[in-house]
C-alpha cells in the first residue's frame, strides 16, 4: 500500500513524535510506501483565504464556489495541489493528532478546510447523476485510520465517562469527513493518559500501534450506514423502519463494531 501519514503535533520529541516515527518504520518494514505530511514541520498555513484560490479580491469571496473554480481551472495554490496529489496516490490515510479541547489542533482542521474543497472532496455526483457521500466519494476504495492521544485516563472516555465516548468525540472526523468522502474507516487507535506516559508505557503504545498498522489492509471498518444503501430517505433521514426508536450518533451504525 501507499500510505499518507498526516501528523499534527509541534514537538518531534513528544509521544506523538515517537509514535509517528515507530508507526512509519513499521509500515515500511511491511513493504508499504509512506508519504508524510508533518504539518508543523511543513509550516502549513491553515487559513482559508482568497489568495489560495487566485480569487479576485475586488469580488465577494464565496469560499466553496471560489475553491471549486480554482480546482477546476488549475488555479489552486501549490501547497494545496501537493496535498491533493498525495491523497490521490494513497491507498490509505493515517491521521494522527493529540486531542485538544475535544477536537483536532487548528493546523489539522485547516488542512482539511483548505485541501478537502468543493469539487474535489465534496459536491460530487455519481455516474447516474446522484449526489454521493457517506460511503461513496473521492476516497472510495481507500482506508483511513485515526491515531489520537488524549490526556485523561481511558475510563473517562468510556460510554459513561465524563469526557464522552471516543467514538462520539471522533464522529465528526471519522463519519462526517473520512466516511463522507468514501473511505473505509477503521476503529481508531486511542492512546489515553498521554500526559503522564513513561518510556515503558510509550513502548507499549508503540507496540499496539504497530499491531494495528499491520492489520490495516484487512481490518474490519466501522460499520457506518451508507448514504445510498437504502437506510436513508431522499431527505437523508433514516427511514422509519430502520433502527426504530434509535436516535443520536449510534443510530448511524448498522451494528455495534465487533458485533
Amino acid at each position: 500500500m501507499n500510505v499518507l501519514w498526516v501528523l499534527a503535533h509541534p514537538e518531534p520529541r513528544s509521544l506523538n513524535g515517537f509514535l509517528a516515527t515507530e508507526g512509519q518504520r513499521a509500515l515500511r518494514a511491511e513493504g508499504h510506501e509512506v508519504e508524510v505530511s508533518d504539518l508543523w514541520a511543513m509550516g502549513w498555513n491553515p487559513v482559508v483565504d482568497a489568495a489560495g484560490y487566485a480569487h479576485d479580491p475586488a469580488q465577494r469571496f464565496q469560499v466553496a464556489a471560489a475553491a471549486k473554480l480554482a480546482h477546476e481551472s488549475g488555479a489552486l495554490s501549490a501547497d494545496v495541489r501537493a496535498e491533493q496529489e498525495k491523497i490521490d496516490r494513497a491507498d490509505a490515510i493515517v491521521v494522527q493528532f493529540p486531542l485538544w479541547w475535544f477536537g483536532m489542533p487548528a493546523v489539522l482542521k485547516g488542512w482539511f478546510d483548505r485541501v478537502w474543497l468543493q469539487g474535489y472532496a465534496y459536491g460530487l455526483r455519481g455516474p447516474d447523476g446522484e449526489w454521493i457521500g457517506y460511503g461513496d466519494g473521492f476516497l472510495a476504495g481507500k482506508r483511513a485510520l485515526v491515531v489520537v492521544t488524549a490526556g485523561g485516563p481511558a475510563w473517562s472516555y468510556g460510554e459513561r465517562g465524563i469526557h464522552g465516548a471516543v467514538g462520539e468525540l471522533l464522529f465528526p472526523l471519522q463519519h462526517g469527513t473520512l466516511f463522507y468522502a468514501g473511505a473505509e474507516v477503521l476503529p481508531p487507535v486511542v492512546i489515553s493518559g498521554a500526559d503522564r506516559f513513561t518510556a515503558e508505557e510509550g513502548e507499549r503504545a508503540a507496540a499496539e500501534l504497530r499491531e494495528r498498522l499491520r492489520a490495516m489492509p484487512t481490518a474490519e471498518p466501522i460499520p457506518y450506514r451508507t448514504q445510498n444503501g437504502g437506510d436513508y430517505g431522499d431527505d437523508l433521514v433514516l427511514r422509519p423502519d430502520v433502527a426504530p426508536g434509535s436516535t443520536g450518533l449510534g443510530a448511524h451504525l448498522a451494528r455495534r463494531p465487533g458485533a
